[in-house]
Parts: structure tokens; sequence; C-alpha cells
């Protein structure tokens, strides 16, 4: 695959693709200045809805590589109808040291890794011999720009949508050392205050990284949660909001996240899954990645996809069981038409794809096309 460039370049810092991407194809189609119909993206009027906005198709890319307005604007003219802006938060926060990217390969033959699985804690090989069906590690602790840096950026996201093209802004609250439960809600609240300020149609609240400290994830407290998406609700008001969710093992526990949310009506949504956390390690059984607290890493791209689709799946019996009205957008190792339609037979309302898009610039198009 050593011809092939990845709109984000794995090979290169955080920071470097900050400054100096989109890559690849992306990169070319930012060069052609008469917007998305140039780049091939038809125009035939919305057939769908995300979050009760009109999209042309309920397809596009997660929060994680998209990084900035360029990298946005680029998914639009590629045929991605659904942008998320990578996650920001209250304050600038920096990224895990280089390398983040490395390819994984589980052991089974269909390279899929099983949520609870022994081979999780065992280690799972991660290299740079980068082969498709790509699954690959996300190891970059959801850095930020300031405020004062992403919220004009934000704004030019926005306005750079097509029609029936949807900018959608992650966010989530920041935990720092001596904070309190309430500080740590209150950050919640004001991050989505900003991300109001610039406009935003709607947005969606990470709660699937592990900012609560080594594998300890903010979505399996669902109590916790429905008290911080009340205190963001009050904040953005009818703005709709969507929580990004990992993959949650127990039925009772997604109920009590879906009562303690929208039962409340505080959210309209779910997305999942993030990522499945492995420990990875290299050839000789060694730590992949450098690094205190990085012997494991969120898996994402196609050993998820089966995680992904259990969830979404699971989601939609607990939204038929409650009589509750969410949209679920299907996330987790889409990287063809199949794995679109697979996602929408199993309930989504919608479908990203992070991993796939990254490694197929053409996969919004090759969707699209297949209808």
């Amino acid at each position: 695959m050593s011809d092939f460039e990845p709109f984000y370049d794995v090979s290169r810092s955080y920071e470097d693709n900050y400054e100096q991407g989109p890559f690849g194809a992306f990169a070319e189609v930012l060069k052609d200045g008469n917007g998305a119909d140039a780049a091939g993206t038809t125009s035939e009027g919305a057939s769908a809805s995300f979050l009760g906005q009109p999209v042309n198709l309920p397809f596009g890319i997660p929060a994680g590589p998209l990084l900035n307005s360029r990298f946005t604007t680029a998914a639009f003219r590629m045929g991605f109808d659904l942008a998320t802006y990578k996650t920001v938060r209250s304050r600038a926060w920096g990224c895990n040291p280089f390398p983040n990217v490395l390819a994984v390969h589980p052991k089974a033959a269909d390279g899929s890794l099983t949520p609870g699985s022994a081979e999780l804690d065992e280690g799972v090989l991660a290299d740079t011999n980068y082969e498709t069906p790509i699954s690959i590690s996300n190891s970059f602790g959801v850095p930020s720009q300031s405020p004062d840096a992403w919220q004009p950026d934000m704004r030019a996201a926005i306005e750079a949508a097509g029609p029936g093209q949807v900018l959608v802004p992650s966010f989530q609250g920041s935990r720092v050392e001596g904070m309190s439960e309430e500080e740590y809600i209150a950050d919640h609240a004001t991050t989505a205050r900003l991300v109001k300020e610039t406009g935003a149609k709607l947005m969606v609240m990470n709660t699937s990284c592990p900012n609560e400290g080594h594998n300890r994830l903010l979505c399996h407290n669902p109590l916790l949660v429905g008290r911080i998406t009340e205190a963001v609700k009050q904040e953005i008001g009818d703005i709709p909001l969507m929580v990004k969710l990992a993959y949650i093992p127990s039925d009772d526990a997604l109920e009590l996240m879906v009562r303690s949310t929208v039962g409340h009506g505080t959210v309209q949504g779910f997305s999942t899954i993030n990522t499945i956390s492995a420990k990875l390690v290299d050839a000789n059984g060694n730590q992949a990645l450098p690094g205190a607290g990085r012997d494991h890493s969120g898996v994402c791209g196609n050993a998820i996809r089966g995680a992904g689709l259990d969830m979404v799946a699971r989601l939609a019996a607990i939204r038929e069981k409650l009589g509750l009205d969410f949209a679920i957008n299907g996330v987790g190792g889409v990287v063809s038409p199949a794995d679109y339609q697979a996602y929408r037979d199993a309930g989504a309302d919608s479908v990203m794809s992070a991993t796939g898009a990254m490694w197929d610039a053409e996969l919004a198009h090759k969707i699209k096309a297949s209808r």
C-alpha cells in the first residue's frame, strides 16, 4: 500500500497533519475552487435527515480524522454529507506522542476483535504493515486547540457545507487534577456553550474516550452522563444533542443510559461505537506504542465492525422496547457499501466511517453509486 496516501498521513505527527493536511485526494479536491459539484458530489435534493437536518445521504465521517475546516471542507467535496469536526475542549489539550496510528492485526481469520475476549489483554500485533481491510490504533488522547483557535475555524467549517450537508461538531469535558464532579459537569456545559456560539445546528458529546483514567470511560457511568446532559441542555436549549458511546456489554447498563438521557428529554441520539481497547504489542511481544500508560490503545476499523453492529442492534431493540424516539448513528468498520447497508439494516438511521474513509477517499461516492 506504499502508493496510497490517506487524507490523514499516519507517518506524520498530529501537529503536522493539523498544519499541513489533509493529504491525497482530499488535498486535490481543495485545489478546485468550484465547490462540491466539481468534485463529483451530486445535489439531487436531500432525501434523508440527521437530527432534523436534511442530508443527501446519511453517511459521513465521525469525530477523529477531520482535524479542522480544511479537512471537513474536503470531506464535503468528496461526497461525505456528514462531516464531524474533531472533538474540541474548553482549553488547549496536547496530543499523545508520535506515533499515534499503527496497523493492527487481530488473530481471527476475518480480522475481528471480540469485546471481552482474552486476546485484548494478551496482546494484539501492531506494526506499520498497513493492509486492507484496515484496522488501526487510535492513540491520540483527544487533543484540542484552544477555543480562540477552534471557534472561528468551526464557524468556517459550518459555512462550507453544501446543500444537503451538515457539519457535526464534537465536544467533551476535560477532567483535570483536583477537579470536583460538579466542576467536571460544568466544563461540559461550558464547552457546549462555546460550540453553540459557532452557529452549530446540532452537536455530539463524546463520552467514549478514556478521559476518566486508564480504561475508564464516562459512558460506563450512565447516571453521571444523565447529569451532564441535563447541564448541557440548559446551555444549548433546543439544539439536538447526540452522545457518542463506546461498546457497553450489559443490556441493563445500556438501557439505563437511554433512560437517564433520552428518557429525561436531554438527548436526541446516540453514536456508536468509538473503539475497542486492546493491548498492542510488536513482533517481539513488547509494548508497541511508546510511553507510560500506552500499553493499551483504542482499535478502530475493520476489527470492530461486529461490535458496532451489535451495539446498534441492541440500541434499536431498546428504542422499540421503551417506545422512545431517538436517532442511532452507526460507526465502526465501515469500509464498503455493504457495510453501510448492514448498519442501516441493523437499525442505524445514519452511518459514519473514520478508518475506512481515511483509506478510501471515494467511499461516499461508492456508497451513493451502489444505491
